[in-house]
């Protein structure tokens, strides 16, 4: 266990490390100057080559790729990761201040997929091969095919605008939360009911259900309590992965509901090739996906305790 608690953190550590090292490179390389891009929309005006010249060096934009990475990768070792160009903030208080707004907003969606997902696809399951199932079907093939943006829109234009049931955009109160909810976990609920209705009709062919029905249990509960328990031990990991795709889709829905949270931020900073805030969001993103994989391992366990590791402290297979 502890052999593989260490590899875990290696791999931990190689991961962050790879995904910094890549982001930095993509951003050095498009094209434009971060320095005369953000005094100009300072100043409103262009700024001297003088000035220019002193906002590279002031933030060591004048030394090779190289050194620049290596330096900021040290800083972040130490906890410092660094100073946003446009904002003259530390990149760490933008985080802590808007990272917030895009957690609840990515739990909320994973809440909404859930209970869309799991009723259809234990429905989709029991009533195989009826309209039930095939209408859960179609609905999550529409869900699939469905840019986020195109729902995010739509859910505006009827909820909003012409119902006027939710605010168009902000943060604060929960008719702010439910449509970007709504929004970005549409896809994800369509991955998960496909999933919960293979996963069920597999389970609803075993043994020990068939023992279960003989033993005259309800039909309820052995749905319920002896088949979906299993079920859902697919279920979970998809779920986690799609944790760090439902942040990563909360940059396009935080733009659309004009929410404050990471995705919004990393736009602008794209926009001003603000480096540091783009590692910053790319690096607490990268960090949220990795370690909500090592979470999934926990959830195993509270599902299915056999799956943990051996009486003889060997590691789980």
């Amino acid at each position: 266990m502890i052999c593989a608690l260490f590899r875990r953190i290696g791999s931990f550590a190689v991961v962050l490390a790879g995904v910094s090292l890549l982001t930095y490179s993509f951003v050095f390389l498009t094209p434009g100057d971060p320095a005369s891009t953000i005094l100009r929309e300072q100043r409103q005006s262009p700024p001297s080559q003088a000035e220019i010249e002193a906002f590279r060096a002031e933030h060591g934009l004048n030394e090779p790729f190289l050194s620049q990475y290596i330096s900021w990768l040290t800083d972040v070792l130490q906890g410092d990761l660094g100073t946003s160009y446009a904002r003259s903030e530390p990149v760490a208080s933008l985080l802590v201040e808007y990272f917030p707004n895009t957690l609840e907003l990515a739990l909320a969606a994973i809440a909404v997929s859930l209970l869309l997902a799991v009723p259809a696809g234990v429905a989709s399951a029991v009533h195989r091969d009826t309209w039930i199932d095939r209408t859960s079907q179609v609905v999550a093939l529409l869900g699939v095919s469905m840019p986020n943006f195109w729902v995010g829109y739509l859910l505006i234009l009827v909820c909003s605008l012409w119902l006027g049931l939710t605010p168009v955009s902000g943060v604060g109160t929960l008719g702010h939360l439910v449509l970007p909810a709504i929004t970005l976990g549409t896809g994800t609920a369509a991955v998960v009911t496909r999933l919960v209705r293979a996963s069920m009709l597999e389970v609803l062919e075993a043994e020990y259900v068939d023992t279960a029905r003989a033993k005259g249990l309800r039909e309820r509960l052995v749905v319920y309590k002896h088949a979906l328990r299993n079920a859902l031990i697919p279920v979970v990991t998809i779920v986690g992965l799609q944790f760090g795709f439902v942040l990563n889709g909360a940059v396009i829905v935080e733009v659309v509901f004009q929410r404050p949270g990471l995705g919004t931020l990393l736009v602008d900073a794209v926009f001003a090739r603000d480096f540091p805030v783009i590692q910053g969001v790319v690096l607490v993103t990268a960090t949220a996906f990795v370690a909500t994989n090592h979470l999934v391992d926990l959830a195993y366990l509270a599902l299915d305790p056999r799956l943990g590791p051996t009486s003889s402290g060997g590691e789980r297979r």
